[in-house]
């Protein structure tokens, strides 16, 4: 008897060391994890920005040049995020998890962009300039073939010009869909006319060939149809009155 209450003893001993060691390394690698999610955020949101460094760190130069702010969709004003869930917050934004929260979230047609829900409140970030803001930076979801796609597009201080795109999560199929993370495809929507003056979506991705002096024409990817066709969704409608087309009909009135 004696015996089998010592070999209890240590494998009860055991399993509470090893559940802690399991633990412990969990709460570390989330940490961790939540940090590189953090860096790379940033990462994509100062070079679609433009001003992207190799030898700097993103999140010191996201600190020195923006400014970021949640504003509500409908109305186009900005909130404050301060009293809100974390996944709300610009620099922690989770548009999955904001989409899922009843309380944050709205049912949409899912013929616009291929969702059923879309948060209520998205982020958006300026890039400082010498008289108010030089760039706005959105953040771009909708679904392409297999995935649901995520990016950030930058509009010029005109709030009509397309400074960059970059998309930073996608699952497509690679060397065709996949081919919208490619650098050179992503340049070739710079210089274009997102928007008209007064403040209409003109921007189209189209399949076959573009003349590269179109200014609201970007050739879409061969091969991959249906996430051209998500991506031209997702950039119309996000560009449009039901996404962040009333925050910059506020933008454009106050000047920026």
């Amino acid at each position: 008897m004696h015996q089998m209450l010592k070999a209890l003893i240590v494998v009860l001993s055991v399993s509470l060391v090893c559940s802690f060691v399991v633990t412990s390394t969990a709460v570390l690698l989330e940490s961790r994890q939540l940090r590189n999610l953090n860096l790379e955020r940033f990462r994509h949101i100062v070079a679609v920005a433009g001003i992207g460094e190799r030898e700097k760190d993103p999140i010191a130069l996201y600190r020195e040049n923006l400014d970021a702010a949640l504003i509500d969709l409908r109305s186009g004003a900005e909130v404050d995020s301060a009293p809100l869930p974390g996944f709300l917050h610009p620099e922690s934004f989770d548009f999955i998890a904001a989409s899922r929260h009843p309380d944050y979230s709205e049912e949409i047609d899912p013929r616009l962009i291929g969702l059923k829900r879309r948060p209520r409140y998205m982020p958006v970030y300026r890039l400082r300039g010498g008289q108010g803001y030089d760039k706005v930076i959105l953040l771009i979801v909708g679904k392409g073939l297999w995935s649901t796609l995520q990016g950030y597009l930058a509009l010029e201080k005109d709030l009509t010009t397309i400074a960059g795109i970059r998309f930073f999560q996608q699952g497509e199929t690679p060397g065709l869909g996949g081919e919208i993370t490619n650098p050179r495809w992503q340049r070739s929507w710079k210089g274009k006319q997102a928007l008209n003056d007064r403040g209409e979506v003109v921007i189209e991705l189209v399949k076959g060939p573009v003349d590269p002096a179109s200014p609201t024409r970007v050739e879409g990817i061969s091969g991959a149809t249906l996430t051209t066709r998500g991506v031209n969704r997702m950039v119309r409608y996000w560009l449009g009155r039901r996404g962040y087309g009333p925050y910059l009909a506020k933008l454009r009135k106050s000047g920026g």
